[in-house]
């Protein structure tokens, strides 16, 4: 299976394709877009919110709301596109308002500065426009259908949020309680530290400053052997490390206990295996539901560390590469606070990964031919 993802912040749709899907898997679009508005969901969220709306149109691949095996095709229209379209055409654009949009004010922590000279650019809005977050809003809704894929088969994901700028969530939740978050503003579960994170985001947005978070995805009912040890490619782990890293502004991850298994010895990190009436088990899952680079069985348990967002209100220092000016960094339309955000793409790029793990194992041109070869595993 494999997806591709094109289009620009500002551009006039984001568009997706996703080969390798079996036959016959029903797609249902309400919970693309339900996952869509939760992913411009959250307390701190900008005024770009307001103006999308983000619906997912299918254009290929489905017949009568069922998979065909074929590649499928999803759009999502920039409604923002209109606002736009005189620098952003595909076409002739008009050149004083490319001007006008025009960034040489390179934002500290973006790719503006690294991307211009990359790709040798004179304007940074050649880079930005792809390398905005706004991309995310196709993998969400592209990751849906991995979610639908993985539900067929019984697998569920969930998250919520664990850290908002230094406010943290430390309650020990079941898999059936964090879905409690998505109820929340901030996604976090515990009320004391939703409250205390949204007077975070307000301060700093009063402050022109923004804030990133940790968010904790879990999956449940992947069943073992899947990933392999055989070659680093082939690694669970590093494929969903990889996934992970692959979002805008995530600059670390963690898998079962993470960095807290550095700092404690062995037999307090390794989870002791049993055997009992229902076959080989584990009491604890320090893990994270991976050994060895496959599933085990147990609960997948994977944390994503977002830094604070690079454009700031208030800009930092800079300087203007064509000019070589020292200045103050370009400000675009943007969010103090997105982590609510990350738990909703954190969930839909674990899912493409599993879906891709649990494809390339078992195979199938339909799902039925999934399900069996699924079910039948240990």
């Amino acid at each position: 299976m494999r997806l591709t993802t094109a289009g620009e912040s500002h551009g006039k749709a984001l568009v997706a394709i996703i080969e390798g899907l079996p036959a016959h898997l029903q797609i249902d679009v309400e919970k693309i877009n339900a996952e869509l508005a939760l992913r411009q969901s959250g307390f701190g969220r900008g005024g770009r919110q307001k103006i999308e709306r983000d619906c997912a149109e299918l254009l290929t691949g489905v017949r009568n709301g069922e998979t065909l095996g074929s590649p499928l095709t999803l759009c999502i229209y920039n409604k923002d596109y209109q606002n736009w379209e005189s620098c952003m055409s595909g076409g002739a654009c008009d050149t004083a308002a490319m001007q006008a949009k025009s960034v040489t004010k390179v934002r500290p922590g973006h790719a503006d500065l690294t991307g211009v000279v990359k790709f040798a650019q004179t304007d940074a809005r050649n880079i930005l426009e792809r390398a905005s977050a706004r991309e995310t809003a196709i993998r969400v809704a592209a990751g849906s259908i991995f979610k639908q894929y993985l539900a067929s088969l019984g697998v569920e994901i969930g998250s919520y949020v664990r850290e908002i700028c230094g406010v943290k969530d430390g309650g020990v939740y079941a898999f059936t309680e964090i879905s409690k978050a998505k109820t929340t503003q901030t996604g976090m579960i515990d009320e004391q530290a939703d409250r205390l994170a949204k007077e975070k985001i307000a301060s700093l947005k009063t402050a022109g400053d923004t804030a990133g978070g940790v968010v904790e995805i879990r999956v449940k009912g992947l069943k073992s052997g899947f990933g392999s040890m055989m070659t680093y490619a082939e690694k669970l782990d590093a494929r969903l490390a990889g996934a992970l890293m692959s979002i805008q502004a995530i600059k670390g991850v963690e898998i079962g206990d993470g960095f807290a298994a550095a700092q404690r010895s062995g037999k307090d990190v390794h989870d002791e295996i049993f055997y009992g009436e229902n076959g080989v088990y584990r009491k604890t899952n320090r893990a994270g539901g991976i050994e060895g680079g496959m599933s085990n069985g147990e609960e997948l348990v994977l944390r994503a560390a977002m830094k604070p967002i690079p454009t700031l209100m208030k800009g930092l220092q800079t300087v203007d590469f064509i000019t070589k000016e020292a200045t103050t960094a370009a400000s675009e339309r943007s969010d103090v606070c997105a982590v609510f955000a990350l738990s909703v793409i954190a969930e839909a790029v674990v899912a493409e990964t599993l879906a891709n793990a649990v494809q390339e194992r078992l195979g199938g041109d339909t799902l039925e031919q999934l399900q069996t070869r699924y079910n039948a595993l240990a």
